[in-house]
């Protein structure tokens, strides 16, 4: 079940739903919008190989904006710190968003229960965009789980900015595969 825009706000009033800063006028009528926050990463080798911690540029967005090459990934992250011990956020692009051909979070839409972060974002351009600090870019959704609440204690816990991958942990212990 999804909670409703006043739910949102009832919720983030108990405590039980974390959105820093929150915005009354960032809700819709069933998520907030979210928006794109300062820094965004680039990597700097042309073939992403997963085993290999890969090398990253961060570079600050401009107050007059950032134009994305179609040719890259960018790692970009919220403005927001969000999350919540009692509902699962979704993330996703706004309509608008994807409308100027911006793909906001390409994968991994769902977050872990538990998780706070300012969420980073894989943004891709199927042209030339240009982005800016502070625009809204994305929406997060909460639904309610059944069963049993295991929170999440991964590795990306309390990330500040956009976090590149560490997949290339995951070949670290071969037995964990």
């Amino acid at each position: 079940m999804i909670l409703t825009g006043p739910e949102i706000i009832r919720q983030h009033g108990l405590g039980t739903i974390r959105i820093d800063p929150f915005n009354v006028d960032q809700v819709n009528p069933n998520s907030y919008n979210y928006r794109l926050g300062r820094t965004v990463k680039v990597y700097k080798n042309e073939v992403l190989d997963p085993k290999v911690k890969q090398p990253t540029v961060s570079i600050d967005i401009p107050d007059d904006g950032l134009v994305l090459d179609s040719a890259r990934i960018y790692l970009a992250h919220t403005e927001e710190v969000m999350g919540s011990d009692r509902f699962v956020p979704i993330i996703h692009g706004r309509s608008s968003t994807a409308r100027m051909g911006l793909f906001v979070h390409i994968t991994a839409d769902l977050i872990d229960i538990g998780s706070y972060n300012q969420w980073t974002l894989q943004l891709h351009a199927v042209q030339p965009v240009r982005i800016f600090r502070g625009m809204l870019i994305g929406q997060v959704t909460f639904w309610c789980v059944e069963g049993e609440i295991s929170l999440y204690a991964g590795r990306y816990q309390g990330a500040m900015g956009p976090r590149e991958s560490e997949s290339y942990r995951d070949f670290e212990n071969p037995e964990a595969m």
